[in-house]
């Protein structure tokens, strides 16, 4: 065997490994890319966003979707979250619970009247209709959070306003969810279907019960005897252990498990370890975890499948998900007293769709009620949504005078 055949036996035998290759080109595309969108004067994720488009099977094919991205993405953006429960002041975040309603309120109702109404305007029956604005109800907040954190704003009123706004959100978009798949079960008047939302109801708030009461009283006990461990790094242990745990909590009582773990930061940032935790677990995820939650945004999409006949439809319901958002919160805004420039900088804070958009759009196609052409569309709205989100904040909410918060949070 000649030197050119062992190497290429070599390949051939390391194709199970393949995955190491790409998650090295994973993370370096993400600094790359993420350092030269900072250059034109972008946040840095708008272009860690681009990455997974790039890479994915819309535009090279290098990397496609798979389980291990997916499973690790999610403990990215699980992190993620943790690390704005973390920041934020749990004072500041009471004071704005009016405001942070009133946004996240105004943020479903228009929206959802917006997506239907252009479904129906398009010729789909009711039930399609119906479900294509429960998805442009969704909230994913955690890419906000990341360019909040860039800006300095993620401590600031509109920051706390929309992160408050989006756990909001997400609880309101599980129960319009539930009470549609349960409606549409059941039929309209179906005690199953009623019955199925009260419990979801019931259990919700059960959750926010148990995860509050926890937080507040066991967890910091928990970290003090965890703490006399004779084994290195006990804090950031600590901490990644009830953030997993935490989210799996949230997703077994029926809410989404980044509010879970979102909570378990709030709860935790009470703590004297408050600060070293957060820096630790800033550089356990950054510079692995959490570019993968981005990317992986970008390679669930192919643009290239998209059926030309459905595109019109696609883009406009974009534009509506888009505008709604930005009106939707605004409003909201507006009412709790905020400046017009704040307003509309909470309202484009309230933009993203992201995993919440894509789970929404699984389970429509899941059980049948859209077809492949329309979570095609589903899709569109999610990236375009995600995308257009760190550009249309930084352009929307003033950022003078605020104090830049993590030099780590910039270029993770």
């Amino acid at each position: 065997m000649n030197i050119w055949d062992s190497i290429v036996s070599s390949v051939q035998g390391a194709s199970g490994f393949y995955f190491l290759f790409e998650l090295a080109i994973i993370v370096f595309a993400v600094k790359l890319v993420g350092h030269l969108s900072t250059k034109i004067g972008q946040p840095s994720v708008f272009g860690k966003l681009l990455v997974g488009i790039i890479l994915g099977p819309s535009l090279l094919g290098i990397i496609h979707p798979n389980e291990l991205i997916s499973e690790l993405a999610e403990v990215g953006v699980i992190l993620l979250m943790f690390l704005a429960g973390l920041e934020t002041d749990l004072k500041e975040f009471k004071k704005n619970a009016f405001a942070s309603t009133s946004v996240a309120i105004g943020g479903v109702i228009l929206p959802f009247l917006g997506g239907m109404g252009l479904s129906l305007a398009f010729g789909f029956d009711t039930t399609v209709a119906i479900y294509m604005g429960v998805l442009l109800v969704a909230t994913s907040v955690s890419i906000s959070v990341q360019t909040l954190r860039e800006l300095g704003k993620l401590k600031s009123r509109e920051g706390v306003t929309i992160l408050g706004a989006a756990v909001l959100d997400d609880v309101l978009g599980i129960i319009i969810l539930s009470a549609v798949l349960g409606l549409m079960a059941g039929g309209a008047a179906g005690a199953g279907g009623i019955g199925s939302i009260l419990i979801l109801l019931v259990k919700i708030a059960v959750f926010f019960v148990l995860a509050i009461a926890i937080g507040y009283f066991v967890l910091p006990k928990l970290l003090k005897v965890f703490q006399r461990f004779n084994v290195t790094q006990t804090v950031l242990s600590f901490a990644v252990i009830v953030a997993l745990l935490f989210a799996y909590m949230g997703e077994v009582f029926g809410v989404a498990g980044i509010v879970g773990s979102y909570v378990c930061g709030l709860m935790l940032s009470l703590t004297p370890q408050s600060e070293e935790m957060m820096h630790k677990v800033e550089t356990f995820s950054f510079p692995f975890f959490v570019p993968l939650f981005f990317v992986n945004i970008g390679l669930v999409a192919n643009f290239r499948e998209v059926n030309p006949e459905i595109l019109w439809f696609s883009i406009l319901l974009a534009l509506v998900a888009i505008v709604g958002k930005v009106l939707g919160g605004a409003f909201g805004a507006k009412v709790a007293k905020f400046s017009t420039s704040s307003s509309f900088g909470i309202g484009a804070g309230m933009v993203a769709r992201g995993e919440v958009g894509l789970i929404i759009a699984m389970i429509g196609i899941e059980r049948g009620i859209i077809t492949n052409d329309l979570f095609s569309s589903a899709i569109i709205v999610v990236i375009a949504t995600t995308l257009v989100t760190p550009p249309l904040i930084k352009l929307l909410m003033k950022t003078d005078g605020d104090k830049k918060e993590h030099k780590e949070s910039v270029g993770f």
